[in-house]
């Protein structure tokens, strides 16, 4: 629980008091919000913006309560027409209430997308299997044995991987679709060092294999990396371009960092976060990005190190504490996802005052979730963040 300030819980009554008052939705001049948050959001560190920026847009898991349906996630994934006619149902309510259609309406051609490609957890022989809602890697090496034996098979991958990943007939298709101007996809993104070791071998595996087995540690840690690298060239070379031509930006989901100590993290996780940002993120203004919604504080001076410049962490990790260790980082949080979705209106205004008052001085606060949208969070509720950040927030 967020402890307040006299002053602060001041404010909270005031502007609880207010939108009671205006029929549960929170007072907001929405025009000059989003001409004010068109200013912010460009560059959340420069002096000259208006307002903490927001970094809350909704999500599309947030339309089963909202519309009173029971959730499907599985339809919403793939059933295209029914999700787009969710969405716009959706917007029809948001629209009056934060003054924007939040969810995409737009239908995408499947004669438009590229065929599947495989990517990492396919080279580490790990499927990813439908389960309780959502998409979970299964286990693929339970013993050292195993975990050294597929090793092996990757190494032997790596050598020819395009042939690997790309199927039969990309080419054919490549060629279809970069006629029509539609590029392959790039690989820019990854489930964290952390977590996709313990998808691939399991978490207490993990944790004595770098305790007990350093050097296999260090083989898998190696390989993992030079994976990577492997498969971000061979994605940019189907795209046309050389490591000195491919743009740049590196991003990493990593939940799972948070099981490690600092010692045993710098061992594994931390060269190969360190390898891909030297490939793909060298310069000071490049991104470098991580989203962890887990506690882990104690990986921020490492994470410092390593020079990220956004984060978006567990909502136990302050804002305070990432801006000691990392200064240029734009800060996407912290408001608690539970907090939100659970509608705790006087804990979300809350919140957002700590937040803010951490980081008025230093700036780069865009004010988000620290970690997912979830179903049950309002529209009333972003209205009142709006409002909470136009009443409040100001600069």
């Amino acid at each position: 629980m967020t402890v307040l300030s006299s002053d602060h819980q001041r404010m909270v009554d005031c502007l609880l008091a207010d939108t009671r008052a205006n029929g549960g939705l929170a007072p907001l001049d929405i025009e000059q919000f989003w001409a004010d948050q068109a200013v912010a959001i460009v560059n959340p560190f420069s002096a000259d913006i208006p307002q903490c920026p927001l970094g809350i847009m909704m999500s599309g898991e947030c339309v089963y309560d909202e519309l009173r349906i029971p959730e499907d996630f599985w339809r919403y994934g793939h059933d295209q027409e029914w999700r787009l006619e969710l969405h716009k149902a959706y917007n029809d309510l948001a629209e009056p209430i934060v003054g924007r259609r939040l969810l995409s309406e737009q239908w995408h051609d499947p004669a438009l997308s590229y065929p599947p490609v495989k990517w990492l957890h396919d080279i580490f022989e790990a499927e990813n299997v439908w389960s309780n809602g959502s998409w979970w890697l299964e286990q693929s090496a339970h013993t050292e044995v195993e975990l050294a034996a597929l090793l092996d098979r990757v190494d032997a991958r790596l050598e020819n991987l395009r042939a690997l990943i790309l199927p039969p007939n990309w080419d054919e298709e490549k060629a279809r679709l970069t006629a029509l101007g539609v590029k392959p996809p790039r690989y820019r993104g990854q489930r964290g060092p952390v977590t996709f070791a313990t998808s691939i071998f399991g978490i207490e595996n993990l944790i004595y294999l770098i305790m007990d087995n350093e050097p296999l540690a260090i083989r898998f840690r190696d390989t993992i990396l030079r994976a990577m690298l492997t498969l971000g060239r061979v994605m940019d070379e189907e795209c046309g371009d050389t490591p000195e031509t491919a743009p740049h930006g590196f991003s990493f989901c990593d939940d799972n960092c948070y099981l490690l100590t600092p010692d045993m993290y710098e061992l594994f996780a931390y060269p190969i976060l360190a390898g891909m940002f030297a490939r793909y993120s060298p310069n000071p203004g490049d991104s470098r990005y991580q989203h962890s919604d887990s506690a882990m504080s104690h990986l921020l001076p490492l994470l410092g190190r390593l020079g990220l410049t956004g984060t978006n962490f567990g909502p136990t990790v302050m804002v305070d504490d990432i801006r000691a260790h990392l200064p240029n980082a734009v800060i996407y949080g912290e408001l608690a996802p539970f907090t939100f979705s659970r509608n705790e209106e006087a804990g979300i205004v809350a919140e957002f005052l700590r937040d803010f008052e951490l980081t008025r001085a230093t700036r780069g606060l865009v004010f988000s979730t620290a970690g997912s949208i979830n179903n049950g969070s309002r529209l009333t509720g972003m209205r009142l963040i709006m409002a909470a950040i136009q009443r409040y927030g100001r600069y």
